[in-house]
């Protein structure tokens, strides 16, 4: 079945995996002041085709932490918003089923494409399992990641499956930046693979879930 491709995002329909990697920032680095996270979007060559930045305003950052809702504009190499990201806050409780996390997409920005959202179980209130779901609020996706997010010298995946769990179709890939990185800054890489085939509303969808993933797992609380 044919369907329109969202302006800007045509680029996506050549790709079957997604480079996501977050811009160092020295002077956080320096002074443990949380600043508005940067990425950048690159295709398997390492050619960049993304761009995107938080805006939150410094309280939210310092006071919110990783929980902290966030607006997030995702623009080409000409720097026209292509994508939007929106992401509530929302409190945080492994024991609690209505404290879940999710996060909106839209393309153009206005237009929302879908949403994924945070689910719960009571044998593993910690695992990261989420749905992606379009705008009819319809299960097209499911992502499962390992009952704790924690590695020493590997990289962590969250697996990718159909709606209906008949087969994992992907990977969102938390790379492993060696000690050091890990130890002293919370700037990460993320590896998307996908389909090639794959709706490309779907993948910008993906491309939501590991910002949020990104924020949920592995952003560091500020000291």
């Amino acid at each position: 079945m044919a369907y329109t491709v969202p302006p800007g995002l045509e680029y996506l329909t050549q790709l079957d995996q997604v480079l996501v990697h977050q811009v160092h920032e020295v002077f956080e680095l320096l002074s443990g002041c949380e600043m508005n996270n940067k990425y950048v979007l690159k295709n398997t060559l390492g050619q960049q085709f993304l761009f995107a930045k938080e805006d939150t305003d410094c309280l939210t950052r310092q006071c919110c932490g990783p929980l902290r809702g966030f607006e997030m504009a995702l623009m080409d190499n000409q720097e026209q918003e292509v994508l939007h990201l929106s992401r509530p806050l929302s409190c945080d409780s492994c024991c609690c089923a209505c404290c879940l996390q999710s996060i909106e997409i839209s393309s153009p920005p206005g237009t929302v494409l879908g949403s994924v959202h945070q689910e719960w179980s009571i044998c593993t209130p910690l695992a990261g399992k989420f749905t992606v779901r379009n705008t009819s609020d319809d299960v097209v996706l499911k992502i499962q990641g390992p009952a704790c997010p924690v590695s020493c010298g590997n990289d962590i995946n969250f697996k990718i499956f159909t709606g209906d769990d008949s087969a994992q179709i992907g990977l969102i890939t938390k790379q492993w930046r060696g000690f050091c990185a890990e130890a002293f800054t919370d700037a990460d890489n993320f590896g998307i693979t996908f389909p090639m085939d794959l709706e490309v509303r779907t993948k910008a969808l993906l491309i939501g879930a590991t910002f949020l993933i990104d924020f949920m797992y592995f952003e560091r609380k500020q000291n």
